[in-house]
């Protein structure tokens, strides 16, 4: 599959470093052209000079910027797992979750299998409008790790009956 990532920072290089490695077609986008070069580099991907050209013809756009630089536009996968865990998803040994929203079945099941190659437990929040929570579990996740001084190793799991959604 052809992934385009948007950014270059850590989400984006850790999803990168990981579709690479699972043999996906990765091409990266910064907007230093520079930053995406050095980044490909790192990990086995390619760079593109526009996040235009990093989307034409892919399967999968994942845009992986900071939420200020993407006002009205729609969340995306893996926002709830740090950067750092995005190559090997455990936490005490135990595999954390991936949570994804959206509209398009097909589309969310694309996003269903990689989270799942990638390692982590796939888990269908809904419709586009539930991203909206998903957001605010990152922002709880990452306002704890600051506050406390904590390690930026937590990550979300749901306990339970909770196996792999139907998309």
């Amino acid at each position: 599959m052809r992934i385009a990532i948007i950014g270059v920072g850590t989400v984006g290089s850790g999803l990168a470093r990981a579709a690479a490695s699972l043999g996906h077609d990765v091409v990266l986008s910064a907007r230093h052209p520079e930053h995406a070069a050095k980044v490909a580099e790192d990990v086995g991907a390619r760079a593109a000079d526009s996040a235009a050209e990093a989307a034409d013809g892919a399967h999968m756009v994942v845009l992986a910027v900071p939420s200020t630089a993407v006002a009205g536009v729609s969340d995306k996968a893996f926002n709830t797992v740090f950067g750092g865990f995005l190559t090997h998803p455990v936490v005490d040994g135990i595999p954390l979750d991936g949570f994804y929203a959206g509209d398009d079945p097909a589309a969310k099941a694309a996003v269903a299998d990689l989270v799942a190659a990638m390692g982590l437990r796939p888990i269908d929040v809904g419709a586009l409008r539930a991203a909206r929570s998903l957001e605010h579990m990152a922002f709880l996740d990452i306002s704890l790790n600051a506050r406390n001084g904590l390690s930026w190793s937590s990550g979300w799991k749901l306990l339970g009956d909770v196996g792999r959604a139907e998309t």
